[in-house]
């Protein structure tokens, strides 16, 4: 399974035992499911950058399953929404057209760009999944956004606990997409 994102799921301030890969990996493993959970995160990452990386880092081995994390850099930077959504559009429509089952992991824009930007950022992660057909996990750090005792200093990427949290959240809907 390819975790394709950025710094939340490249482990940004973690040793990689203690990231989202690793610490998904292990709660798979528990679970029973036997499944490959790939890094695909690379901090700092916009959608465009994902969009721009994805052919050349899945090559002609496409995976079987995809968590789409992608979007947090393009709200922190202000970014288009409709740029952001036209790039994840391609990259789920890319994954979709090798055979590949995607999860997209929704994120909230900073509220100091205005309520407007706020929406409309909020409204493409819906909207994809709806168009693709696709399962949508809300929002990537739920249970962990704004909850200092769960992040690093920087207030923004988890601590190991707040990636504890992040995995317990999500593993229901990696589960579902995995069938197991």
């Amino acid at each position: 399974m390819l975790l394709l994102g950025d710094s939340l799921t490249a482990g940004y301030g973690l040793p990689q035992a203690e990231a989202f890969p690793a610490r998904l990996q292990q709660a798979l493993t528990r679970a029973g499911l036997t499944v490959e959970v790939l890094n695909g995160g690379v901090s700092g990452d916009t959608s465009a950058g994902g969009l721009a990386r994805l052919d050349w880092m899945i090559g002609d081995r496409a995976p079987t399953h995809a968590l789409v994390a992608l979007g947090a850099n393009d709200g922190l930077r202000g970014l288009p929404p409709d740029a952001m959504e036209r790039n994840l559009d391609a990259i789920v429509a890319r994954l979709r057209a090798r055979g590949t089952a995607v999860l997209i992991a929704g994120m909230a824009a900073p509220p100091n760009l205005g309520r407007e930007y706020v929406e409309r950022f909020a409204a493409v992660f819906p909207a994809l999944a709806s168009r693709h057909g696709v399962p949508l996990y809300p929002f990537f750090l739920d249970g962990v956004a704004a909850r200092p005792e769960l992040n690093q200093q920087d207030g923004i990427h988890p601590n190991p606990a707040g990636v504890a949290v992040m995995v317990e959240r999500i593993l229901p809907a990696i589960r579902a997409l995995l069938g197991g």
